[in-house]
């Protein structure tokens, strides 16, 4: 049988699996019952197993049994996050989580639980495989930078050599119509930098804020001023999206408060343009700041880079998925999505490629349907099935092609 159709066979086993994951969401790189469950996928599969140092990461290592004629056996990666988000749920499917405060908004459960369906694809064709493949189950996607984590401890090199191609899945609840395949090569998201800012002044009264030195209303014309200064310096064609996410001050309304805060999320699609931002941003503030003849500190963090995908590597994914499902289960994104991913640390070490996969429920319309992260994102079982073939198939097809240029 075929990958796809025994991929099929499976979709119920994978579907159970989602579920627990689903109604059991960790969030951060301490994953201990998630990784407790993927380990008993992988109970019994001929994979060398390697746990994470200062994560619950699991690395697993196929052995390919086909005969290779070079010494240096193809080797190929595939990554699954398993982390959640703290969102409460509110979908109201079956299967919701069990734990308050959390929730698999984003759909990880369905990485993870396709992965481990492909690990089992994959163990039943080590025959066939004339290279390695590294399975890399990650915790801390969410912005504890868990694929930093795993490259420091030798994710890349697990199989004893660096990994030719790497390979990352993701689904979404929204965007695209059920089923659709996405890709795009190059500068496929945005990189992602945090902006932490505290505005120092002087206490008062409401009554007189000339004998104060009122931080809020200078915190308020900061933000303000940051989306201007996009507007009027950076190339709107190379664009850069600056959220605040978060803006705090004061106790009481008639009190002018010491200092106010906010927190500002950063995306740029050109390293030109990202490093502009870190030293075009602290100038503008400080300025502002002076003119109100207050303090202020910016500490702006660097995250994520931007998830840059290889060319050659993503027309193999699109062969694989033309091949597999046809020619209209593909699409290309014409522009690059502003959400970011860590997996982005992957493909600047090595060559590979980032693939989205719509599990908006069928008969939803994908156009207004709950975007990932919300509470009332829902993602269909589906697509699990097409998800594990994917992985697996990827793996398959690139040792063999990479075994025969040799």
């Amino acid at each position: 049988m075929s990958i796809a159709a025994d991929a099929k066979e499976m979709q119920g086993e994978i579907a159970r699996f989602r579920h627990e994951l689903h109604q059991e969401p960790e969030i951060g790189l301490d994953l201990p019952r998630t990784q407790e469950k993927v380990l008993k996928a992988l109970d019994g599969l001929p994979y060398e197993i390697t746990l994470g140092e200062s994560t619950t990461s699991v690395t697993a290592v196929l052995r390919g049994g086909a005969p290779h004629a070079s010494a240096q056996k193809p080797t190929v990666l595939l990554r699954a996050d398993m982390d959640g988000l703290p969102v409460q749920e509110r979908t109201g499917v079956e299967f919701s989580s069990k734990i308050d405060g959390a929730m698999h908004a984003c759909g990880h459960d369905l990485h993870t639980s396709m992965l481990a369906g492909a690990a089992t694809l994959l163990a039943e064709r080590r025959h066939q495989l004339a290279g390695d493949v590294v399975l890399m189950f990650q915790p801390g996607e969410e912005g504890f930078d868990g694929a930093g984590h795993m490259i420091r401890e030798g994710i890349l090199d697990a199989a004893g050599r660096r990994v030719d191609a790497a390979y990352g899945m993701h689904v979404f609840s929204s965007l695209e119509p059920y089923g659709q395949f996405c890709t795009k090569p190059g500068v496929m998201m945005s990189a992602s930098d945090g902006l932490f800012v505290t505005v120092l002044g002087a206490g008062g009264h409401g009554s007189a804020p000339h004998a104060a030195k009122d931080p809020v209303t200078a915190a308020a014309e900061m933000v303000t001023a940051l989306q201007t200064m996009i507007t009027r310096q950076f190339n709107m064609f190379d664009p850069v999206v600056l959220t605040v996410g978060v803006l705090q001050a004061g106790t009481k309304r008639n009190v002018i408060p010491e200092s106010a805060r906010f927190e500002a999320t950063i995306r740029t699609f050109s390293e030109a343009s990202r490093d502009r931002m870190m030293t075009a941003i602290p100038q503008l503030l400080k300025g502002i700041a002076a003119g109100h003849g207050l303090e202020v500190d910016v500490d702006y963090r660097g995250e994520y880079p931007m998830t840059v995908t290889d060319e050659d590597e993503t027309h193999t994914a699109e062969n694989v998925i033309s091949g597999m499902f046809g020619d209209s289960r593909l699409s290309r994104w014409a522009t690059p999505m502003s959400g970011s991913e860590d997996f982005s640390r992957v493909l600047a070490e090595v060559p590979g490629t980032f693939v989205g996969l719509s599990a908006v429920p069928q008969g939803v319309d994908h156009t207004t349907s709950p975007f990932n992260h919300s509470p009332y994102a829902t993602f269909d079982d589906g697509v699990l099935s097409d998800g594990a073939a994917l992985y697996a198939e990827l793996a398959v097809s690139r040792i063999a092609t990479l075994a025969a240029s040799n």
